[in-house]
């Protein structure tokens, strides 16, 4: 059972990445992910030309951040934002900000995002009398990618260039981490960096046939 549920979502996302999409109705996949807060203890040392740049290992703890990113793999665009919290009132803010603001012309929002609890429109009606609520759902159309298939979301590539590009040294406070985050969101938007999702559902198939349940008929 777990297996045909695990296919079916696998298909439907691998159904929308060779879809047509429009300016009308935009493909935007999101993930999330957690940030250690870091300062350090003892100031680093700086590099010279005879000596690479010398960091302590000690540091102290300044909080966890929860990031969010929005990401148009065709149009080679992304938000990135960060948050105290990751609960359903903060990504159902996130949303809001990707229909009203980043897409207020798109007639509908095709959305590819990981199977919480969170990543649902009861959390539109959570955060938002029932006329926003209602207004914001009537523009989105989520697919859900499997559980243990979050390879699946391209956004979850994207926020590994933003781990490796940006978020690879140590960030002291929140300030600073939106700093930085708006300017690598901006620089990969000024490049319009774009991610072409080869992998179909006829490939699946052939490459994960384990992974198919035997059909009884």
């Amino acid at each position: 059972r777990d297996a045909a549920r695990f296919v079916a979502q696998m298909e439907e996302v691998l159904d929308i990445y060779t879809s047509q999409h429009t300016e009308d109705e935009p493909l935007i996949c999101m993930d999330e992910a957690a940030y250690e807060l870091k300062a350090d203890v003892f100031e680093p040392i700086p590099m010279t030309p005879a000596s690479d740049r010398k960091e302590d290992y000690h540091y102290e703890r300044h909080g966890v951040r929860a990031l969010f990113i929005f990401f148009d793999p065709l149009r080679g665009w992304r938000r990135v934002s960060s948050r105290e919290h990751r609960t359903r009132v903060d990504w159902a803010l996130e949303v809001r900000q990707l229909l009203d603001v980043d897409y207020p012309h798109a007639r509908k929002v095709k959305l590819v995002c990981d199977n919480l609890n969170t990543h649902h429109i009861a959390s539109l009606y959570e955060a938002f009398p029932a006329t926003v609520a209602h207004r914001l759902a009537r523009r989105l159309e989520i697919h859900y990618t499997p559980r243990n298939g979050s390879w699946l979301n391209v956004a979850e590539i994207e926020l590994s260039v933003l781990s490796q590009q940006c978020l690879d040294r140590r960030i002291s406070s929140a300030t600073e981490l939106e700093k930085e985050l708006s300017a690598w969101q901006n620089q990969r938007n000024r490049t319009n960096s774009q991610v072409q999702w080869r992998f179909t559902t006829e490939d699946a198939r052939i490459k994960l046939k384990h992974l198919y349940p035997i059909a009884l008929f």
